[in-house]
């Protein structure tokens, strides 16, 4: 998804109703279901930030933790051969997995 709005550490999908020439979204990368409207961009990315703000506020409210988009953690299910082959290089470079992924990611990216 190349368009996304950003705020606070949120991010928040970009879509048109072409039956009724709506933008809509909703926050992305999380559990809670955030949605919001607009009838512009500009409203739309009013109405982002607003969702994003009531979200907030309504955890602070509730006394919970509201959830982060990215804990710095996941899991990928990659396959047993390149599980094998992914370790195999990590110790022949002298690191740990965790590192030779996160390594293979960053030099993605880059790309």
């Amino acid at each position: 998804m190349k368009d996304m709005l950003k705020y606070k550490g949120y991010h928040g999908s970009i879509h048109l109703d072409e039956d009724d020439l709506i933008l809509f979204g909703k926050v992305e990368f999380v559990k809670a279901l955030i949605n919001y409207e607009g009838e512009s961009a500009v409203e739309l990315k009013k109405a982002f930030e607003e969702a994003v703000d009531d979200y907030l506020l309504m955890c602070e409210k509730e006394n919970i933790n509201p959830e982060k988009p990215f804990k710095g953690t996941f899991n990928v299910r990659v396959g047993e051969s390149l599980h094998e082959k992914a370790a195999i290089a990590a110790i022949d470079r002298g690191i740990k997995l965790n590192e030779f992924v996160r390594q293979a990611i960053e030099h993605e990216l880059r790309a």
